[in-house]
């Protein structure tokens, strides 16, 4: 399931965005009980318009709950070239616009401006606080062309919906007589659909007339009459580009003004070359390119896939400069070759790889007849089962079909069949069948390509920001302003901007009984000789072996006399920690598994075992440490499925393999304590008094919003999930939490006014009857073209829920605040100074940038929390839509900075502010209990990702709401699991 966050969040096509996520490092419990020196549950392929990968630092993948653990340093794994400061030598000066402070004079001259509740609040000032220093971004200058541009809309006779086939058809188009004699080569650009920018004015009506032949088919055996198409160009409208200059300068009247016309336009311009048929690149999605270089050819991934680096551009406004954001991005391509050899390696790379994940949507050329097919699915039946009546041969296999009418012998008959057919079935053996050259792979990653994947997208800074200067600008087109760059007037500087940043100091982080912990320079401290600041009690557990064939890592049974002798340990640490543990043994449980098999993909005989077996003991009890044998993820899916929605029974999850090991295992002992007192109400560590002025200075409710969404691979309309976590302590470090499913990919919260009452009644019933004063929310999961959406559809159903508290002598409303949190784009920073850098060259926890490539008008900053684990860190970028609090910039940023240090099964600062985090937490442990259709199986509705209809989407509803037993609780979670932090 992926993310799908509007234009670049959807659709989880296996591409990789990289970063580092800044997840716990050696003080942490990693995601599926491996707390070593793993990193959180955050990560995954999230999508993209090309897919991505979510991962780096914050850990996991999104594919499911696999394993998160790894912790490389990012010292430039893949390519060998060391980690380092970008440009050392270079000279770093900050562009005069920025430094001339004219910026802090528009937002003074703003504050007088009278705001509707529909409008993005303006910036109340800048920060200042921290150490300054200067940083390059990915950005290049862009100067703005003169215009107008000209907008034209095109229309083709006969309509064309699929894509593939529009592209060849504008391709043909440029070829005619008529696009040169209408004077448009390489002085137009357009998205090979529906929309054409030119920059003069064209001869109306003008139509272009395309005899459409397919790619290729000048070598197929059986040739086709060309099909006539026609293009109709008609002009809508000119774009004036003064107006995005206006705005740039920071023109009061055009605040409000929508620029984005202008960007799109630009954008289109910008695309065009890299994105055309001839020039070997390959667009994904809107603004991802990729091209073969001997620079950095292909890294196979193994099962079939090989993972290309490309470059993402898109234009962005910034005070008095027009920019284009550069990045590097990864995305899984189809290794070319025969497509039975490619899937016969998909298959054996993986237990339980679907034929069909790999091979729909692929575009094939078959060695029989020479014609290109793109493949719809793969049969449930072979080339010996699958029989069919033909001219002149009666009834026959598929086998002996070719064996008669090709003289084909096929090598593998047993493999499915490709259905390459349209309305009709027509069914190919995969052998006969070459995949064509630069396709990407838009199905879901195997969990096996992923450490593959890591190694070639998680780059450090400097590698990545040499690339973009030395290949991207030259294969985007940027540095020889190649066609049609150069009709329209648009050029780009070559130099990446430099802007002003500061570090923040990190915030006095406590435990019980003891001053400050020492926090080293990566954000992070130890566990070593300290008390949780407030130690819950550990009473009435068990622990539940799962035996799974793994007999080198498992336990050798209730009775192994390691196993007492780790629990003792165990137990021993959770005592020394300051947890209050309860003399009575825990009871030990052994599930043996049935062994995996073909028919079960869920494995849900296992999961039926497990059930069997707690259900057995005499007692229930309050939580279980699961020792698991393994990293498979459909048994910790369908245990944590199992126990949190039907028997209400908290679990803490950890690999037999890890906890038993004698090397760091008190340090796994401890990090397996932090979730065991989190999940039983304790409190792991706080803030200093200091730090926390702000937030005890009336009460106040910290809110973690957000949404996640089903991705490639999933059966059709399977369900968003939405969470919604909120504090319930003074010490801001517990946070249960509601869950819903809701309308497959709706971003906005469809039942947030129930779920904010269920936050608002938790912290009444734990603060004596108070609510909240201050309510600061923190939405993670929404695209930048939504953020007013939340302020139209989000914030009145978060003021309905405080209307539910009025009293007939007292209205309540409290006063709120929402950041948007976006982790979703594509800036970076590289520190211009050794001094202001980590190790890796990234820059150092605590920097903050709130100039020179944010907003030209509203309140925004990135903030790069953590200290990286691998590759290049990626700021989280902060987004204020409401602010009814007034929170001023340098205590939003140092506020959110702090509360990054409060994540609880962490020791260290987090890429994601914390409650932010635990929403997404939430989310990912909602996927556990729909995991079926996340994986595209169904039992209503059968093995699917095609179909449409609205009935058989309410189908799909009706069975995740049976998984989720919504009837019985629409949180999914209830009973005494409800108001914990069963989710962490």
């Amino acid at each position: 399931m992926q993310r799908g966050r509007g234009q670049d969040r959807g659709g989880g096509r296996g591409g990789f965005r990289g970063g580092s996520r800044g997840g716990p490092p050696s003080g942490s419990t990693g995601g599926r009980g491996s707390p070593g020196p793993g990193y959180g549950g955050r990560g995954g392929y999230r999508g993209g318009d090309g897919g991505g990968f979510r991962g780096g630092d914050r850990g996991g993948y999104r594919g499911g709950p696999s394993s998160r653990g790894g912790s490389d340093r990012g010292r430039g794994r893949g390519r060998g070239e060391p980690a380092g400061v970008f440009a050392p030598g270079q000279p770093a000066n900050i562009d005069a616009r920025i430094t001339d402070k004219s910026q802090d004079a528009l937002i003074a001259s703003l504050r007088s401006l009278k705001l509707s509740d529909t409008d993005l609040p303006g910036r109340p000032d800048f920060g200042t606080k921290g150490t300054a220093i200067k940083l390059r971004a990915n950005f290049f200058p862009v100067k703005v062309p003169k215009g107008p541009l000209f907008e034209y809309d095109v229309a083709l006779q006969p309509a064309a919906s699929n894509k593939r086939l529009k592209r060849r058809i504008f391709q043909l188009a440029e070829e005619t007589t008529e696009w040169r004699n209408a004077g448009m080569t390489g002085k137009v650009a357009h998205d090979h659909s529906a929309k054409l920018i030119s920059c003069f004015k064209l001869p109306q009506p003008l139509e272009i007339k395309i005899a459409y032949t397919d790619e290729g088919e000048e070598t197929a055996e059986k040739k086709r009459a060309p099909k006539p198409y026609v293009m109709a160009i008609k002009f809508i409208q000119p774009i004036e580009t003064q107006a995005l200059i206006n705005y740039l300068e920071g023109q009061p009247q055009y605040r409000g003004y929508d620029i984005m016309p202008i960007i799109n336009a630009l954008n289109l311009v910008l695309s065009m070359h890299p994105g055309r048929v001839l020039g070997g690149g390959v667009m994904v999605g809107r603004n991802k390119f990729f091209h073969r270089s001997p620079m950095a050819p292909p890294v196979p991934l193994g099962g079939g896939l090989e993972a290309w680096r490309g470059f993402y551009s898109s234009v962005r406004p910034a005070w008095k400069q027009l920019m284009v954001n550069v990045n590097v991005c990864t995305t899984a391509f189809y290794t070319p070759g025969n497509l039975a050899d490619r899937l016969i390696e998909f298959m054996n790379a993986s237990h339980g790889a679907r034929p069909a994940a790999f091979v729909k949507g692929v575009r094939i050329r078959t060695t029989h007849l020479g014609y290109r097919k793109t493949v719809k699915t793969a049969a449930k039946v072979n080339a010996r089962q699958y029989k069919f009546t033909a001219e002149g041969m009666g009834e026959v296999t598929v086998e002996q079909y070719f064996a008669k009418k090709y003289n084909i012998k096929l090598r593998y008959p047993d493999l499915p069949l490709i259905d390459v057919g349209g309305q009709k079935t027509n069914y190919l053996p995969a052998e006969v069948c070459v995949i064509l050259e630069n396709q990407p792979f838009r199905g879901k990653l195997l969990d096996e390509h992923t450490a593959t994947m890591i190694t070639v997208a998680c780059q450090p800074p400097n590698v990545n920001a040499r690339e973009i200067v030395l290949r991207g600008i030259q294969e985007l087109g940027f540095a020889q302003t190649a066609p049609p760059l150069n009709a329209f007037g648009v050029s780009i500087g070559n130099e990446m901007a430099v802007v002003p940043g500061r570090i923040l100091p990190a915030p006095s982080v406590r435990y019980a009984g003891g001053g400050p912990t020492a926090i080293d320079d990566r954000a992070s401290w130890n566990l070593r000789g300290v008390r949780f600041t407030v130690g819950a009690r550990l009473e009435k557990w068990a622990v539940l072996l799962i035996q799974d064939g793994n007999r080198r890592d498992e336990f050798a049974g209730t009775n192994d006399p390691e196993l007492h002798s780790t629990l003792s340990g165990f137990i021993d640490m959770c005592k020394r920690s300051g947890l209050t543990v309860d003399n009575a043994k825990p009871m030990i449980v052994a599930a043996q598994l049935p062994p995996r098999t073909a028919d079960d993909p869920l494995r849900k005989r296992a999961v039926q075992k497990i059930r069997e077996t707690l259900t057995s003991v005499a007692s229930k009890p309050k939580i279980i440490l699961v020792m698991l044998s393994n990293g498979d993820r459909f048994i910790y899916s369908g245990l944590k499925h199992l126990c949190d929605v039907f028997l209400d029974v908290a679990t803490v999850c950890v690999h037999a393999a890890k906890i038993r090991k004698e090397r760091g295992q008190l340090q796994y002992f401890a990090n397996v304590a932090l979730k065991f007192n989190m999940k039983l109400g304790g409190v792991n560590h706080e803030l200093g008094d200091q730090n926390m002025a702000w937030l005890t200075k009336e009460p106040t409710m910290l809110v973690g919003m957000d949404v996640t969404h089903p991705g490639a691979g999933t059966v059709r309309g399977t369900p968003s999930i939405a969470a919604v976590v909120a504090s319930v302590d003074k010490r801001m470090a517990q946070y249960p939490a509601s869950l819903r499913l809701q309308e497959s990919r709706k971003e906005m919260i469809t039942d947030l006014q129930a779920m904010m009452e269920e936050r608002l009644v938790a912290f009444r019933d734990r603060n004596q009857r108070n609510l909240p004063t201050r309510v600061l929310v923190y939405r993670d999961g929404v695209s930048e073209g939504q953020f007013e959406t939340v302020l139209r559809e989000e914030m009145p159903l978060i003021k309905k829920a405080f209307a539910q508290f009025n009293t007939p002598q007292k209205r309540y409303n409290p006063k709120l605040t929402i950041v948007i949190c976006a982790k979703r784009h594509h800036t970076r920073f590289c520190p211009t100074e050794a001094a202001h850098a980590a190790g890796d060259g990234n820059p150092k926890p605590g920097t903050v940038v709130d100039r020179g490539v944010t907003a030209v008008y509203n309140y925004g900053f990135f903030l790069q929390a953590h200290g990286g684990l691998q590759g290049t860190t990626r700021p989280t970028h902060y987004y204020v839509v409401c602010d009814e609090i007034g929170i001023k910039a340098d205590q939003l940023q140092g506020l959110t900075n702090d509360i990054s240090y409060t994540f609880a099964r962490a020791t260290k600062a987090v890429s994601l502010v914390s409650p932010a985090y635990y929403a997404d937490l939430a989310c990912e442990r909602g996927r556990c209990y729909i995991l079926s259709l996340l994986q595209g199986i169904s039992d209503g509705v059968g093995t699917t990702t095609a179909g449409s209809g609205t009935d058989e989407q309410e189908e799909v509803m009706k069975e995740a709401k049976k998984l989720w037993r919504f009837e019985k609780n629409p949180n999914g979670v209830g009973g005494a699991l409800k108001e914990t932090m069963f989710y962490i």
